[in-house]
């Protein structure tokens, strides 16, 4: 009977530990808000669960397609803005099965920012303010005669719909889109702010630069379906051509996103994942954390997964 204890015992353990020892792989884009949460997935996986977790830098389709693949070479995406990636979502989460969302999501909103003494002094309130020879003077910061809007980094699919929407708003025949890394373009915009020029670029809440300076989003259409048809490079190369934007953007349903196949390698981070609901004013605070006052984002989510027990333990089905 001891034996019989022993050996029961062995093969529980066993078992726990090969669970444990599948490290999570997850998927880290580029952006400020999806690094920090992704972080925030790590530190709870090793810290609550005792399991092992890894970031992987990939851009949106890369991250999608490595889920599907249930490998495990990576197997979350953190932060899924829909509909923005819905191409996305529609083939690996509603077609073929393969990713799962979780329940739970926060708000995201988006378009084109200034600075607000720019929307003042200079009455830019619209983004029709910016299909104008005024505008193309105003936004002109390399002295080629042409102004520049930044409309997001490579890799980005809203970036995507920002190109269609400078295009289709008549902006582009004014200002000319860039597609810098954020990091590029946020150390430019330091100085231009810094010396009360003009700027303009793809702005989204939550995110810290509504804390580090006064900005104002232009106003834009109210959303229609109709009005609104953007197509993915991912789901057709003639996507440009195809797509015709000349609304605004509905209000955002940010989620994570995880491999389904973890519900068998990994099921306990599965349910994690699949129970997450954060708040954009959480974020917000992170970022600004990270971003401007220099934290660590690991450092940043270690706090306040230490300050919000509750909160955590209702993702971890714990009662």
């Amino acid at each position: 009977m001891k034996k019989l204890i022993l050996a029961a015992v062995f093969a529980a353990s066993t078992s726990l530990s090969a669970q444990a020892s599948d490290t999570v792989m997850i998927g880290e884009p580029s952006w400020p808000g999806a690094k920090i949460i992704a972080n925030l997935i790590k530190v709870v996986i090793e810290e609550k669960l005792g399991g092992q977790a890894e970031l992987v830098p990939g851009t949106n389709p890369v991250i999608f397609a490595a889920m599907d693949g249930g490998r495990g070479d990576i197997d979350v995406h953190p932060d899924v803005w829909l509909p923005n990636q819905k191409s996305l979502t529609d083939e690996y989460v509603d077609g073929k099965g393969t990713v799962g969302l979780s329940s739970g999501a926060y708000e995201g909103r988006s378009g084109f920012c200034v600075p607000s003494y720019i929307a003042d002094e200079h009455n830019v309130k619209s983004v029709y303010d910016l299909a104008t020879p005024e505008a193309q003077a105003l936004f002109d910061t390399d002295g080629d005669g042409k102004g520049e809007i930044w409309v997001g980094a490579s890799g980005w699919a809203s970036t995507n719909v920002h190109k269609v929407k400078a295009r289709d708003y008549g902006i582009e025949t004014f200002l000319e889109p860039g597609t810098e890394d954020e990091t590029v373009f946020y150390a430019k915009l330091k100085d231009v702010v810094s010396q009360k020029k003009g700027a303009v670029f793809y702005c989204y809440k939550p995110h810290y630069v509504h804390a580090l300076y006064d900005v104002t989003m232009l106003e834009e259409p109210p959303h229609d379906p109709e009005n609104y048809t953007i197509v993915q490079p991912d789901a057709d190369a003639d996507w440009y051509d195809k797509s015709k934007i000349t609304t605004g953007d509905s209000v955002k349903s940010v989620r994570i996103a995880h491999s389904k196949s973890l519900e068998e390698r990994a099921p306990e981070a599965a349910k994690l994942l699949a129970n997450m609901a954060l708040n954009s004013d959480d974020v917000s605070a992170w970022t600004f954390e990270v971003v401007v006052n220099g934290k660590e984002p690991e450092d940043v989510v270690k706090a306040w997964v230490a300050e919000n027990g509750k909160a955590v333990d209702a993702w971890l089905g714990i009662k």
